[in-house]
């Protein structure tokens, strides 16, 4: 019996009219629950199949058959292709859809955009709506299309809020899809490519003044915030200015709900993992942030 610690042999009681029933371990079975979940996980780190053959005969001391690995590995395969299928909610009050850039073993290992879909249902509780292996061209508005497309095409009828980064053309195809959904542009991604812009040493004072903006009272208030930061900064970074003037129909939105739900669809970036994972060879995995400028939370 193949287990977590290795290989057991087992005495089975045996009787003249075979009515011996096992409890635990079923008649004929060779691996205990857990060791499929072993396998599972190291294919999920990208380990080849003669990987995964070494690593167990090395710490279990046990030989399994690379079409042993094969038939575990493709029964998950299956399950996940059934759950991307799964029949979804008719209605989502928000919707978050970011993108993430993995490492993905494809013969090679190549930077995949991994598009991420996460629903807060009419209870409040989030659901992980789909994942989406995207091509190798990066993240773009065209697939978010298709994915939304998906979406609805498995219940999504309606949305009220979709929360999403700034690119370019995304905010269209979430139109396209749910005509009356209100697109939020995450605050954060926004405070981000701001901060591009700007000396390091500038970066503090910058994200005080641009948190005035979005979490004044109403849209009046941060349109004057706007203009105060416009008389500040605009000499010395104008591209911020423009930043925030191009995106403001967008970002005002946030400021017509309440100081509770404004910290729940103001970002994205919460739903991002933190930790670096290694390069995955069926299943996505994340890898560590790039370097970039840390900004305040939205509220």
């Amino acid at each position: 019996m193949l287990t977590d610690i290795g290989a057991v042999d087992l005495t089975v009681p045996r009787d003249r009219a075979g009515t011996f029933e096992p409890q635990i371990v079923r008649k004929g079975q060779t691996r205990l629950d857990g060791f499929n979940e072993r396998i599972i996980a190291l294919y999920a780190r990208g380990m080849t199949t003669r990987d995964i053959r070494a690593h167990l005969r090395e710490i279990y001391g046990v030989e399994v058959s690379p079409d042993l690995i094969s038939r575990v590995t493709g029964a998950v395969i299956e399950e996940l292709a059934e759950w991307q299928a799964r029949p979804l909610d008719r209605v989502y009050p928000v919707v978050f859809v970011d993108a993430l850039m993995v490492k993905i073993r494809d013969g090679v290992v190549t930077n995949r955009a991994v598009y991420v879909a996460i629903g807060i249902d009419c209870e409040g509780a989030k659901q992980v709506l789909g994942l989406w292996v995207g091509p190798t061209t990066g993240e773009s508005a065209k697939f978010w299309l298709s994915v939304l497309s998906e979406l609805k095409g498995r219940g999504v009828a309606d949305v009220c809020i979709v929360c999403c980064d700034g690119l370019t053309g995304l905010p269209d195809a979430i139109g396209v899809v749910w005509p009356q959904a209100v697109v939020q542009l995450c605050v954060v991604h926004l405070i981000r490519a701001s901060l591009r812009y700007a000396s390091r040493k500038y970066w503090a004072p910058l994200s005080k003044d641009l948190r005035a903006i979005y979490t004044a009272a109403d849209e009046a208030a941060a349109a004057a915030a706007l203009e105060d930061f416009a008389g500040r900064w605009e000499d010395r970074y104008p591209a911020i200015v423009r930043l925030w003037t191009n995106a403001w129909a967008e970002i005002v939105r946030l400021l017509a709900f309440h100081t509770e739900i404004r910290s729940i669809i103001c970002t994205t970036n919460d739903r991002k993992p933190q930790r670096p994972v290694p390069p995955a060879r069926s299943t996505p995995a994340a890898t560590s942030p790039t370097s970039r400028p840390r900004s305040s939370t939205c509220t």
